[in-house]
């Protein structure tokens, strides 16, 4: 019976899955200072940076300016590049989005948070850019990518250079969290696990 408790509990420590930390934070949504369109063949890029030791990308938020309450963003056309709107080419595909947090503005737009997940892009120390275009909104309204003027860079494939968007990168961590709280890898868990198989059988056949 003991044995069977013990290795039901490995087991369910060997499933626990990587912890998800802010890899790149951009700020807030502030929702009432503009917003740049990113359908209609519009194309925003911002930059973002990865720190030592690199990071594994899985997943992005943003601040999105919808042009009515009923709108909502169904997907959009993300990538991660080495320059704006282009370079070396590290992701590109066509994310879903799920919309939550809306709260209308003193201009009339429905003002959301929009959560994607984008599969597991391994970076490097360095800048990136992270472009938006070709969203596709349920009754084909505009969108637009809310401006916080964060720290990152920012541009319009039909204006240039524009204040920042808001948006968070996020993704496993297999290191040390931003708390400073070590977490253990997968691999890590698996030894965990043998340990304590072998330490169970230890103790029985001291046991008996």
């Amino acid at each position: 019976m003991e044995l069977r408790i013990v290795f039901a509990l490995c087991l369910a420590l060997a499933a626990i899955p990587a912890a998800a930390d802010t890899i790149y934070d951009n700020g807030p949504i502030n929702g009432t200072l503009d917003a740049w369109t990113i359908n209609f063949g519009f194309v925003v890029s911002d930059t973002f940076t990865v720190g030592a030791g690199g990071a594994t990308v899985s997943g992005l938020d943003f601040g999105a300016w919808l042009y009515a309450t009923g709108d909502v963003l169904e997907n959009a056309q993300v990538s991660i590049t080495s320059s704006e709107f282009g370079g070396t080419t590290y992701f590109n595909g066509v994310v879903n989005f799920i919309q939550s947090g809306c709260s209308g503005n003193q201009y009339g737009f429905n003002v959301c948070t929009e959560s994607g997940t984008i599969g597991n892009v391994t970076l490097g120390q360095g800048t990136y850019w992270l472009n938006l275009q070709n969203a596709v909104v349920n009754n084909g309204d505009p969108i637009f990518w809310d401006e916080n003027s964060g720290p990152s860079q920012a541009s319009h494939n039909t204006i240039g250079t524009i204040p920042s968007e808001a948006f968070t990168v996020v993704g496993p961590v297999t290191g040390t969290t931003s708390s400073g709280e070590t977490v253990p890898e997968p691999n890590s868990m698996l030894l965990i696990s043998s340990g304590i198989l072998g330490l169970t059988g230890f103790f029985r056949r001291k046991l008996f």
